[in-house]
């Protein structure tokens, strides 16, 4: 019975080192490499627990003893090394990328966000067309949004929708139809920055979208998705 309560300790120790690890990251107990780090000791330590649990079950004699004990471990241990691993695929279906927008031709440009992105590893400049090239090959359904609006109008509904989705509003100039934010994200609570720009055109009101990561080389998905979001929302709102 030790050799099943040691691998459930094992498996309740990576679990544990799992959900401590973002939240910690997003409080500022230590910064996101370490974050990072946590999040693959859990694996290495799920996969410990899992090859001790599977060790005791091959054990003459031991089969019948604490199976609770190696139930728990295997559900820890699945958990520990699925969701890490879930994260990583998904990671890799995409390009690794972390700048979005939805004009690669005439990307939205940050302003009144400069000094906030100061000491960030990743420029505020947009990368160039080798990003964008990568973007349209992933993303081809981030794009520009047309409202049958004036950008009078339209700048007022982004800026309800922007609100909506709980960014930080830093910059809302509506002579310019630019509106800066600042979005964090849930697990970890990076700070990506977001620029919409709206602008006159023949139906109306252009919107573009741009949204992009301080740091990291990679951002999973996550600023293509957060565009497609909001301009989902805006739709709906003028619909």
């Amino acid at each position: 019975m030790a050799g099943s309560r040691i691998a459930f300790l094992v498996a309740l120790a990576a679990v544990l080192l799992l959900l401590v690890s973002g939240p910690g990251t997003r409080l500022g107990l230590w910064e996101f490499p370490t974050g990072f780090l946590m999040m693959r000791w859990s694996v290495y330590l799920g996969l410990a627990a899992l090859a001790l649990t599977v060790v005791h079950m091959l054990v003459p004699g031991l089969r019948r003893r604490g199976a609770g004990w190696r139930a728990g471990a295997l559900v820890l241990g699945l958990a520990a090394v699925y969701i890490p691993w879930q994260a990583l695929e998904k990671a890799r279906e995409v390009p690794p990328i972390h700048d979005i927008t939805t004009d690669t031709q005439n990307p939205p440009a940050f302003v009144a966000i400069l000094p906030r992105r100061a000491d960030a590893p990743n420029p505020a400049t947009y990368p160039g067309e080798d990003v964008a090239r990568q973007q349209r090959e992933a993303y081809p359904d981030i794009r520009s949004l047309q409202l049958e609006l004036p950008p009078e109008r339209a700048f007022a509904v982004a800026l309800d929708t922007a609100g909506s989705m709980r960014w930080e509003i830093v910059a809302a100039d509506p002579a310019e139809g630019l509106i800066e934010a600042v979005a964090t994200t849930f697990w970890y609570g990076f700070r990506d920055d977001v620029v919409v720009r709206i602008r006159p055109d023949e139906l109306g009101s252009r919107v573009d979208v741009r949204s992009a990561s301080r740091v990291g080389r990679s951002d999973a998905g996550t600023n293509a998705r957060r565009i497609r979001s909001f301009l989902e929302r805006l739709q709906q709102a003028v619909e």
